[in-house]
C-alpha cells in the first residue's frame, strides 16, 4: 500500500504481512517499492513459518522461492479489505486530506504504532 509525504512524487510503501488464521498484520516494513525494502521485510518475517506468499507481478519479487509464491488476485480480498480500514482509520493515509505527513519519520512513526497498536500482541 502506497501513500506520499509532501507530495505525490515522494512515494511512501508499507509492506506488510498478513496473516490469515489471526486475521493481522505480523510483520510491516515502510520504504520504496524496491528490492532493499523487500529483504528487510524478509528479514523480519525469518523467525516465521511463511507457508505462501500472495503478491502482485512486481520484479522485486523474484527473490520469493518459486514453489511458495502465488502472483494474482486470488487471496487479496482481505488484504484489500486492510488497507482500507487503514486509509478510513488514518488520516494521513488519505490521498486528499489536509493532515498528510511532511516528514518521512513522522510518517513511519505514525502509522507504525497504530498498527502496533491494533495488530501486535
Amino acid at each position: 500500500m502506497w501513500s506520499f509525504v509532501g507530495n505525490k512524487k515522494c512515494q511512501r510503501w508499507l509492506w506488510y504481512a498478513w496473516e490469515p488464521r489471526l486475521k493481522r498484520i505480523i510483520a510491516h516494513t515502510f520504504g520504496t517499492r524496491s528490492k532493499k525494502t523487500l529483504k528487510k521485510r524478509l528479514k523480519k518475517l525469518a523467525s516465521f513459518n511463511v507457508v505462501f506468499w500472495c503478491t502482485d507481478n512486481f520484479k522485486a519479487y523474484n527473490l520469493l522461492p518459486k514453489s511458495q509464491h502465488l502472483v494474482g488476485k486470488t487471496f487479496t480480498q482481505r488484504i484489500e479489505r486492510e488497507n482500507l480500514t487503514l486509509r478510513n482509520r488514518l488520516k494521513r493515509l488519505n490521498r486528499k486530506t489536509l493532515g498528510y505527513s511532511k516528514s518521512p519519520e513522522m510518517h513511519d512513526k505514525v502509522i507504525g504504532t497504530f498498527i502496533e497498536r491494533e495488530d501486535y500482541i
